[in-house]
């Protein structure tokens, strides 16, 4: 068996998104992302300035620059649950506990991926405060899943007692961190700690399991410090006499080293790990190098619209995160809601999952809406999964998913059924997981895609994220259904009763949106992390290079012997078939690719073409898209770009009359003239029924009007189907003739909605 063959994937911005539209989604995406950062800032500043000077004063680093210290040179620090017990407030504190009060993430040390956990030690001397042991045991589950080395940085002055009873007991208080210490223990992986200062009671018992200790002059490990013990016993000591260096690495043998300061001690620390084996990451490359997106990754900020109704193209994204730009889909022509393929990240193999937006073409069944799961795919996420659990390949689930599918169609279909089955699968995966959530995370959609109660390895949200059973007005409508008809209208007409409605679903929907803030699910730990979207590429690249460092601890193919290379096999005689067709865009003599790829001719030079003739195939990703000519196309076949790459809209041919066609062509251009279409102009019709929007919301104003200018792949207006806003878009340059459709009308599938044509005197509107 050959490695599979990777194709370009995705095209230039201005292909996918008009101008004014990307320019409007980074100024939405930039004022998201300077909030976040802010709000990082605010954590990573502790309790303040005052703090971090009490701390120099002792001669110590903060938690920080003890970090900054211990990481090679230029490495990033992928930090992990920056936000937990953001905006809650504790009885017993007149602060806030910033991070929980400790510092976990994945960075590079000695050159290997590694697991930090620095207590914090300007928020309330490195206390351990509710969330703070599940913060810790979340980065020890990392380390375990994926067999990296460990690192403790420890200033720990015990539980912050006024809270001890959320964070002492419990399965996973305080005292589990210890039991995910001897887990690791127990798998090999190695621990290092060095303790910095105070480690009381339970920060005593953390350093003990791991490998190597290391104790500064000013560390001490004790089950009860001096001031418990004087009052206890009567007994004038300090905590160094207690458990100082001298007694654990002289006396208890409790710890290995003794360091005069921090700086020493950070570098026993990087020495002992350089004893480790170094990562197998290279030899997993199998001779491919890391390579970046053919597209730019900061460009993923001007892709997604601002209102998380509307679609965007999920292969657009998938280009500016994966090397290269270069993809191989599997099972392209079935559940086509649903992208699945392997790509390589950093030079090495993930496996992709990815949901598709706006409305797909599924073969044998006809339009529907993505984001959602029907039971083609997920039969076919559930093959692909399973497939790459056998082959030893990481899966990166990319989640906008509104949920599963439902109605008595889905039930008698067995979508309980099939859904039951994709989750077992991915409950009894061996390979890591890991999961973004673009946008929305709804339902038990949220479930079947690997959301954190599946216990992918990371799950990383954005600040788009919008994480719940349903939104806000749909759950409103669910709350108030009693008294709304069956238009979901408010049925009384008494004006008191009305507003009194109005007002209970509008706070309804409100407080729903507002649990839906990815940062509160980053607060109580129902995601690890919020990350802007540009920088996902680097997030990716980290996670994946961690999942393939350690050798020995998992099933791991060679990508001859892969399953993957079966279910190709056996899904080429339904490629064969042409169970994906679609028709070529005619823009006034030239046939237009509908889509991206690399167009494979099936017409020649001098060929007659007519509506629907077969005149090739493009190949993305690994699929092969038959394409046949629109309504309407009627020549001789000339300038055929085959053998070339196309973005959408680019010709493949060009048509011109000849003396077989000229009947059907005159009759064509006679048609043309009785609707009094002039010939420059190009007709924008809808892609499919549904109700047509002139305005991204009720208050903005028209995406366009006539007159006005547009540039290719803008919006001109948005048709919804159930409930998914799909942009409609300029095939071209040009000024908008006419508008031939008003906001909220119907439209039929094939019905014209808009001319476009150069720049000439501005027609009214009909």
């Amino acid at each position: 068996m050959a490695r599979f063959t990777l194709h370009p994937i995705g095209s230039e911005l201005g292909a996918a998104v008009g101008p004014d539209e990307a320019e409007r989604n980074a100024t939405h995406m930039a004022s998201l992302d300077d909030a976040l950062a802010a709000d990082v800032d605010t954590v990573r500043r502790g309790w303040g300035d005052k703090y971090v000077d009490r701390v120099h004063a002792k001669g110590k680093m903060t938690a920080w620059e003890r970090i900054d210290s211990l990481k090679d040179e230029g490495a990033e620090l992928f930090c992990l649950g920056t936000f937990v017990n953001w905006g809650r407030e504790f009885e017993g504190s007149r602060r806030p506990s910033p991070g929980a009060g400790v510092i976990t993430g994945i960075t590079r040390v000695a050159g290997r991926l590694t697991v930090v956990v620095a207590n914090d030690n300007t928020v309330a001397s490195g206390a351990w405060w509710p969330l703070t042991p599940e913060k810790i045991q979340r980065a020890q589950q990392v380390a375990l899943r994926l067999r990296l080395p460990i690192v403790y940085l420890v200033d720990c002055s015990g539980l912050f007692l006024p809270e001890q009873s959320n964070s002492f007991a419990g399965p996973t208080g305080a005292g589990h961190i210890f039991t995910m210490n001897a887990r690791l223990a127990d798998a090999g992986v190695p621990q290092v700690a060095a303790v910095f200062g105070d480690c009381i009671a339970g920060g005593g018992y953390m350093p003990i399991i791991s490998d190597h200790v290391v104790m500064t002059e000013q560390a001490y490990m004790v089950i009860a410090g001096a001031a418990l013990i004087k009052g206890a016993k009567s007994l004038h000591l300090t905590s160094l006499d207690i458990g100082g260096p001298e007694v654990h690495v002289h006396q208890s043998r409790c710890a290995d080293e003794r360091a005069p300061d921090d700086d020493t001690a950070i570098r026993i620390v990087r020495q002992t790990l350089q004893r480790l084996p170094g990562s197998a990451a290279d030899f997993y490359r199998y001779g491919a190098s890391a390579q970046q997106p053919r597209f730019a990754p900061e460009e993923l900020a001007k892709l997604f619209p601002q209102d998380p109704r509307q679609a965007y193209d999920v292969e657009q994204v998938i280009a500016r995160l994966v090397d290269g730009s270069l993809f191989h889909e599997f099972l392209p022509d079935v559940g086509r809601e649903m992208v699945t393929g392997v790509a390589r990240v950093g030079g090495l193999w993930v496996g992709l999952i990815a949901n598709r937006q706006g409305i797909v073409d599924e073969p044998g069944i006809g339009r529907r809406a993505g984001g959602v799961l029907y039971r083609e795919g997920i039969a076919k996420i559930s093959t692909f999964s399973r497939a790459c659990g056998e082959d030893g390949i990481p899966v990166v689930w990319l989640q906008d998913i509104s949920g599963f599918d439902i109605g008595v169609q889905a039930e008698h279909l067995g979508l309980l059924g099939f859904g039951s089955n994709l989750i077992y699968g991915n409950s009894t995966q061996p390979v890591p997981f890991f999961t973004v959530l673009l946008r929305k995370a709804s339902g038990a959609g949220f479930y079947a895609m690997s959301g954190i109660p599946y216990e992918p390895v990371v799950q990383l949200s954005t600040p788009m994220t919008r994480l719940a059973v349903m939104e806000g007005r749909t759950l409103a409508i669910a709350a108030f259904n009693s008294k709304l008809d069956d238009d979901f209208e408010i049925r009384t007409t008494d004006p008191e009763e009305r507003a009194q409605i109005e007002a209970g679903m509008a706070e309804t929907a409100a407080r729903i949106d507002r649990d839906m803030d990815p940062m509160r699910a980053a607060s109580v730990m129902d995601t690890d992390e919020v990350v802007p979207v540009s920088q996902l590429r680097g997030w990716l690249e980290c996670l994946v290079e961690a999942a393939w460092q350690q050798t020995g601890y998992r099933r791991t193919k060679n990508p001859r012997i892969w399953s993957l290379h079966e279910i190709e096999v056996l899904a080429a005689p339904r490629r064969a078939l042409g169970m994906r067709t679609d028709a070529a865009l005619l823009r006034e003599d030239s046939v237009c690719a509908p889509t991206v790829g690399t167009f494979q001719a099936q017409v020649s030079a001098g060929a007659t073409v007519t509506a629907g003739s077969l005149l090739g195939v493009i190949r993305q990703a690994g699929s092969s898209v038959s394409i046949v000519a629109p309504d309407g196309a009627s020549g001789m076949a000339v300038d055929i770009a085959d053998g070339e790459w196309v973005d959408r809209g680019v010709p493949l041919l060009v048509l011109r009359a000849a003396s077989a066609s000229e009947a059907v062509a005159e009759a064509a251009s006679e048609d043309a003239a009785s609707q009094g279409v002039p010939e420059d102009v190009t007709v924008v019709r809808a892609d499919t029924d549904g109700l047509f929007f002139a305005r991204p919301d009720p208050a903005a104003p028209s995406f366009v009007a006539v007159g006005g200018t547009v540039e290719p792949s803008a919006t001109l207006g948005l048709v919804e189907v159930m409930k998914t806003f799909t942009p409609l878009r300029s095939p071209c340059a040009g000024v908008v003739r006419r508008v031939l459709v008003s906001d909220g009308d119907s439209v039929q599938s094939g019905q014209a909605l808009f001319w476009i044509g150069p720049a000439a005197p501005t027609e009214g509107a009909t």
